[in-house]
């Protein structure tokens, strides 16, 4: 929780490329949120790690445990199934005032709680906990996101005017501060694992709450879409405990970024926060 580890990051080149590729991402998932649902968009995310892993067997020739194939079948058909049986339809373009104002006492209440969490404990735990307050505003983010595209189609003299773009560059700082502070913390599996399961969680809950975007909800529909979802982040779960995606093995992705492309030396620890890890 110190901007010093902001200051390093900027200062190395493969960061920045990151974050440039990082905006990238904002805009076409922009797109995808003008045009699609919360809750079908933020869980398809978790396809990155269909590609990361689809990066490391055909671009960088390494061969994956069969329990990392059976982790992408996973996600595919798990992912599938849930938009397959919920079949989300659009609700609200922008949420209400009284919405608005719920959700975003919720998320600082939730964020805060699991901050002040990741404040003591071990490494993993710590790295856990602001992956989880990452993916929470992350999933606020997108909604913000969602309704400033709706603003967009009314004129640009209606997205400056509103408090939404403002609240939305407040929230994509916040999360990736609290993105670099988990990745810092402790393990990647650990944060990861908590982002990917986190963030669409409280993107769906957003959806149907807030936008009020409709899912199927007979008793047969609500069990499927849990079971769907639980195999899909049952399979991204396995993912980020793969040897070779958390970078742990001989030959893994942190060794393709430098030898302290992850971490901080020690004479920058120790300026950064002077108590150690």
């Amino acid at each position: 929780m110190k901007l010093g580890l902001m200051a390093h990051a900027v200062r190395r080149k493969i960061w920045l490329v990151g974050f440039g590729l990082m905006l990238v991402q904002f805009v076409l998932q922009a797109v995808a949120l003008r045009f699609g649902q919360l809750s079908t968009v933020q869980p398809v995310l978790t396809t990155e790690l269909i590609f990361l892993v689809l990066i490391l067997t055909f671009v960088f020739h390494h061969r994956l445990r069969s329990v990392d194939w059976m982790a992408v079948a996973a996600v595919v058909v798990g992912l599938a199934s849930f938009i397959v049986i919920a079949h989300p339809a659009t609700g609200r373009g922008i949420p209400s005032q009284t919405a608005w104002l719920a959700v975003t006492f919720v998320m600082v209440a939730v964020v805060t709680a699991l901050v002040l969490a990741a404040r003591s404990g071990p490494r993993w735990w710590r790295a856990a906990s602001f992956g989880a307050a990452s993916a929470v505003l992350v999933a606020y983010n997108a909604a913000i996101i969602k309704a400033v595209t709706t603003l967009v189609t009314e004129g640009w003299g209606h997205v400056f005017v509103s408090w939404e773009p403002y609240a939305l560059a407040i929230s994509g700082l916040g999360s990736l501060f609290l993105l670099q502070n988990a990745l810092h913390a402790g393990p990647l599996t650990a944060s990861r694992a908590t982002i990917v399961i986190v963030n669409p969680l409280v993107s769906i809950v957003i959806g149907v709450t807030a936008f009020e975007e409709h899912l199927r909800t007979g008793s047969g529909y609500l069990v499927g879409e849990m079971l769907a979802l639980s195999v899909l982040f049952l399979g991204a779960f396995v993912l980020t405990q793969s040897p070779l995606v958390a970078g742990v093995v001989p030959g893994g992705p942190g060794e393709f970024l430098g030898e302290a492309s992850t971490a901080f030396s020690r004479q920058e620890v120790a300026k950064v926060e002077p108590e150690g890890l």
